[in-house]
């Protein structure tokens, strides 16, 4: 990304991110959760948190929703603010991972090279995209705020599902079949990569 700023020069941190981590216990990682509206990606994120800091463990979830009341507020949903959306995410998340915080993101984020973008944005192995391959029937049949049925009325422009594309991941860390499996199995199976990719401790 070009950048308008002049005159800036990184100023290097005396605390960096592996200390960080040793005095939390545990590494910091991405989980980035993805697909349709209703297709669990809040629910189990929101779920696995719980978990994760009932065990003792530094997380905050990045939900799609509230950073659209604040940091995104500004954005529409055209391709081209979805994309700036997708950024602005990226480069906050870089912020709480290195903070050493395990970072959970709940977005649609309906183009894969948006996602790619962000995942390259990390070292390897520290982003863990998540795919909640729920249908859209499924998630039509949930519509949990009532945007489907808005969106079939016309009321919503460029839904995604509906009148706006979405990309599934060709090579997710995970998938979870949202529409046949439990929330605890999800969130279980969650819980289960970030200990065997050796973010949290297999004891945890």
């Amino acid at each position: 990304m070009s950048t308008k700023s002049s005159n800036v020069v990184w100023h290097p941190e005396h605390i960096l991110r592996h200390h960080r981590e040793a005095l939390n216990g545990h590494k910091s990682a991405l989980l980035w959760f993805t697909r349709l509206s209703g297709a669990g990606k809040s629910t189990i994120a929101q779920s696995v948190a719980q978990q994760l800091h009932e065990r003792g463990c530094r997380t905050y979830v990045l939900d799609g929703d509230n950073v659209r009341h604040g940091l995104c507020g500004d954005l529409g949903f055209s391709p081209q603010d979805r994309s700036e959306n997708i950024r602005r995410i990226g480069e906050m998340s870089k912020l709480f991972v290195d903070a050493g915080i395990i970072t959970l993101t709940a977005f649609i984020s309906p183009f894969r090279e948006d996602r790619d973008r962000v995942r390259a944005m990390f070292p390897e192995k520290d982003f863990l995209e998540i795919y909640c391959a729920c249908s859209l029937q499924e998630c039509e049949r949930r519509d949990v705020k009532g945007l489907y049925k808005k969106a079939r009325a016309g009321l919503i422009a460029e839904f995604t599902g509906i009148s706006s594309p979405y990309e599934p991941p060709i090579s997710p860390e995970l998938v979870l079949h949202t529409d046949e499996q439990s929330l605890e199995q999800s969130a279980g199976a969650v819980v289960d990569l970030l200990r065997a990719r050796d973010v949290i401790a297999e004891c945890t």
